[in-house]
C-alpha cells in the first residue's frame, strides 16, 4: 500500500546446485537482452567467482552487485534491500 506511486519491473530469480548453468543463463541474459538488467548476485562461496565472470561479460551500463555471507532472507537481507534500491 505504501509503494503504490511506484512503478513495477520485472524480476528473476535463478537458483541451482552448482555447475548448474546459473552463470551461463545470466550472462546469455545480459549479452543478449535489450532490456537494462541489474544483477544482483548472492555468493555462499568463500572464493568469489561468479560475480568476476558476469562482470567480464556485462555491460558497463549493467549494475552487478555482489551480497555474500549466506541465506539471503535471513543473513544477508540488509545488503540485498541496499542492492535493490542501488539497482532503483
Amino acid at each position: 500500500e505504501r509503494c503504490q506511486h511506484l512503478s513495477r519491473i520485472p524480476c528473476f530469480v535463478v537458483v541451482g546446485f552448482l555447475g548448474a548453468g546459473k552463470t551461463t543463463l545470466v550472462n546469455r541474459l545480459l549479452n543478449t537482452s535489450e532490456s537494462k538488467i541489474g544483477v544482483i548476485e548472492n555468493e555462499a562461496g568463500k572464493v568469489s567467482l561468479d560475480d568476476r565472470l558476469i562482470r567480464a561479460t556485462a555491460t558497463p551500463e549493467a549494475p552487478t552487485i555482489v551480497v555474500s555471507g549466506g541465506c539471503v532472507c535471513c543473513k544477508v537481507r540488509g545488503d540485498l534491500v541496499s542492492g535493490l534500491v542501488e539497482l532503483a
